[in-house]
């Protein structure tokens, strides 16, 4: 076991339902094997129903609320995908407000499939090169960023460091950059 991210805790930003399930573990597992301390974030508490594309899978228990912790608890956000799961996310003001806070606070950001929605919400994509599931290249576009369609991408253009990711096929090199760029 690496202990590169030893003493950092790592948020894991999610709705109350409709995360993809892969897209939340296998972050989570690189994470806990780089000596890191994962927490589950939602914007509520109890339980997150995760999918595995458009069935139900498991469900997680959160660990705290956008509504009790801010980003100061924390040294680094990762938001996993799935559709329902950022949808959701860019219509809680407090979600997005959390969100903002990593980039405000120059603090490293990992988002993968549709996670780059609750991004533009909180609007900070402006002048970043970056990737996301396919369809979300148009609205990264309307939002100032250029899309790219890459396995990851890593951009360092504004006062932290954001990973990007298509899909569930490139978790392998999303997980690497990420602990990477988390391990600074």
């Amino acid at each position: 076991m690496s202990n590169e991210l030893q003493g950092r805790t790592v948020a894991f930003l999610c709705a109350p339902e409709g995360v993809e399930q892969v897209e939340l573990t296998e972050p989570w597992k690189a994470v806990e094997q780089a000596g890191g301390n994962p927490r589950l974030v939602s914007t509520q508490s109890g339980r997150i129903q995760a999918f595995d594309h458009l069935d139900k899978a498991d469900t997680f228990p959160v660990d705290t609320t956008v509504g009790v912790s801010g980003h100061g608890e924390f040294d680094a956000l990762v938001l996993p995908g799935g559709v329902a799961n950022p949808d959701f996310l860019r219509t809680d003001p407090a979600a997005v407000a959390f969100a903002r806070a990593f980039f405000d606070a120059g603090k490293p950001v990992a988002a993968i499939c549709h996670a780059p929605w609750t991004l533009i919400e909180a609007g900070v994509v402006r002048g970043r090169t970056m990737t996301s599931w396919p369809s979300l290249r148009t609205d990264l576009r309307n939002a100032g960023a250029t899309w790219v369609d890459e396995e990851v991408r890593v951009c360092e253009a504004g006062p932290n460091t954001l990973v990007t990711s298509r899909r569930p096929d490139d978790l392998k090199a999303f997980c690497q950059r990420t602990i990477e760029t988390f391990r600074g």
